[in-house]
């Protein structure tokens, strides 16, 4: 969680150097060196040993070694194969490394009761955080890193414009709450945008309803593709080629609609 990425965005800057390292604007590198904002991250994650925690991007370290001097054990995933090298040449007790793409890494077979951090690309975010769904059963909680934007539409609320497909989605598997923003001067070079920590837990199965998350997902897509327009327009045309019959009030527009509504829809969609 010690380097950050936010796709496309400062690309005309120079490349920073820290600690010996060059940040890679393919991997959309900004390395978090405020003190105050690690202790407060690290306090608000609260490893302790006997934990089955995983970091995703451990960059240079800022978050890595406070946690792993805490937990006595860490897994760190890191995709920069001279970071990987980095981190397996210092030999540090009780850190584990795998060179691998997130995207790609299976997490649930790195155990039970995972709790996972990192400092996310906003290039891949919404796709890591939907990959990780097929682990949510062997986690316990997450911390993220994100563009405060994206964390916004976490955990934006039905009838806001930050409302939409990753709203209803995340808010359908997982609990989730703000922890603090991060400003630019935080990292090393400084990104464009303000950054903010999420935390999230998921929920229970008996909560999931046995939904299948491709079932909501296509269900959302269809709802907010047109969202400045009513869900006739939508929503409509896709819920008859799925052959529903039901009712369902479609003179709204899609952010009017909350989670458990959605929800119930898709659960709709599965019956029939």
């Amino acid at each position: 969680m010690a380097s950050r990425g936010h796709g496309g965005r400062g690309e005309g800057r120079a490349p920073s150097r820290l600690d010996g390292h060059t940040a890679r604007k393919r991997f959309g590198q900004h390395f978090l060196t405020d003190a105050s904002v690690i202790d407060d991250i690290v306090g608000a994650i609260d490893p302790r040993p006997g934990q089955n925690l995983v970091e995703i991007g451990p960059g240079l370290g800022a978050l890595t070694l406070p946690v792993l001097a805490r937990a006595k054990a860490l897994t760190v995933v890191e995709l920069d194969r001279d970071l990987a090298e980095r981190w397996r040449s210092r030999g540090e007790p009780g850190l584990r490394v795998i060179e691998s793409d997130a995207l790609a890494l299976d997490f649930g077979s790195l155990g039970e009761g995972l709790r996972i951090f990192g400092n996310l690309p906003y290039n891949i975010s919404s796709p890591l955080l939907f990959h990780l769904f097929d682990c949510g059963s062997k986690v316990v909680d997450q911390h993220f890193m994100l563009q405060k934007e994206v964390v916004d539409r976490m955990v934006a609320s039905p009838r806001s414009a930050a409302y939409g497909r990753l709203s209803v989605m995340l808010q359908w598997r997982y609990r989730m709450w703000p922890v603090l923003e991060v400003p630019p001067q935080a990292f090393t070079p400084p990104p464009r945008v303000d950054s903010a920590v999420v935390r999230m837990q998921p929920r229970e199965q008996a909560e999931l309803r046995g939904l299948h998350a491709g079932t909501l997902q296509r269900l959302s897509a269809a709802a907010f593709s047109q969202r400045r327009k009513l869900l006739r327009h939508g929503l409509g045309p896709w819920l008859e080629q799925q052959g529903y019959e039901g009712s369902f009030d479609l003179q709204r527009r899609a952010e009017e609609v909350g989670v458990d509504e959605y929800v119930e829809l898709a659960l709709q969609l599965r019956e029939a």
